[in-house]
């Protein structure tokens, strides 16, 4: 049977009188590269952030490995300790995840608080350092980098602690083209090696960076499948708010409209197929290199 590494059952999450995830009951097993596709408000960003137990479920339940995600579990020092180690974050806006004076103390804070030894702390910071190619960023503070370093930073300090699952809200926002190109590389390349739960609108990456969707919609999850069930149905995207219609004037004076996916480089037609790389084969090292800009 698959392990199963997160099981929600009926889970409800209101911020006060706002309901962010209804109903929703799914499971993630390991090693799988999971999409969370919605658009702004669908309830993508609060199903991370309640996976990596820094929200709690109202209603329902949640589990991490068949133990209970609840405040009162996480605030036991063993389970905690054992959560911390497997899971990481890394938010859609690096400056909310970013607080300390150097981009060495960034890295290097997970493992501080982990009580790791001084030498494997060292140890492991220097090989982030030079695995994301932020080494002559060391000293320089997090909050005068440019975006592409940022989220470098912080996926630096995400991965510094080996997590087995990567939680990712929107990696690629906010990026350059080369900086999303090789964020997408990485994404691809650690299928396999990790468990990955990546929450986007952007359609074009879907089906190399995912082997399977949940498609949500006001904090409901409207569909889950594999990405070419969930790309090949226009009526649902649409419904989703994930196409749109774009108007086009012709020379002559006439307009036509189609549909286009949202996409973070631009645009393209909702009947386009987005090119699947899959490089299972690929070395971890290497794939944490192409996440670079």
């Amino acid at each position: 049977m698959p392990n199963t590494i997160f099981a929600l059952d009926n889970v409800t999450y209101r911020y006060n009188a706002v309901t962010a995830l209804d109903g929703v009951a799914l499971d993630i097993t390991a090693g799988q590269r999971v999409a969370v596709l919605g658009a702004n408000g669908s309830g993508k960003s609060t199903l991370l952030r309640l996976l990596d137990g820094l929200c709690f479920a109202a209603h329902g339940s949640t589990a991490f490995a068949g133990e209970p995600l609840t405040e009162e579990h996480l605030q036991e020092e063993e389970f905690a300790f054992m959560f911390r180690r497997r899971v990481g974050l890394v938010f859609q806006n690096s400056d909310a995840q970013l607080f300390n004076p150097t981009v060495f103390d960034e890295i290097a804070f997970g493992p501080l608080q982990l009580r790791w030894p001084k030498k494997e702390i060292l140890e492991r910071v220097a090989a982030m350092l030079e695995m994301l190619e932020i080494a002559h960023l060391k000293d320089r503070s997090p909050h005068h980098l440019s975006g592409g370093e940022k989220k470098r930073v912080a996926l630096a300090s995400v991965l510094v602690l080996d997590p087995e699952v990567l939680l990712l809200d929107e990696p690629t926002a906010g990026l350059d083209p080369r900086s999303q190109s090789r964020m997408i590389d990485f994404l691809t390349d650690c299928g396999g090696v990790k468990t990955v739960v990546t929450a986007t609108h952007d359609l074009e990456m879907v089906e190399s960076i995912a082997d399977h969707c949940f498609v949500f919609q006001n904090g409901r999850m409207m569909r889950e499948g594999t990405p070419a069930a969930i790309l090949g149905d226009a009526a649902l995207l649409r419904e989703a708010h994930l196409i749109h219609a774009h108007r086009h004037r012709h020379e002559d004076g006439g307009t036509h409209s189609h549909p286009h996916r949202h996409h973070a480089h631009g645009h393209s037609h909702e009947t386009s197929a987005a090119n699947s790389s899959n490089s299972a084969g690929s070395r971890l090292q290497s794939c944490y290199k192409n996440a670079s800009d």
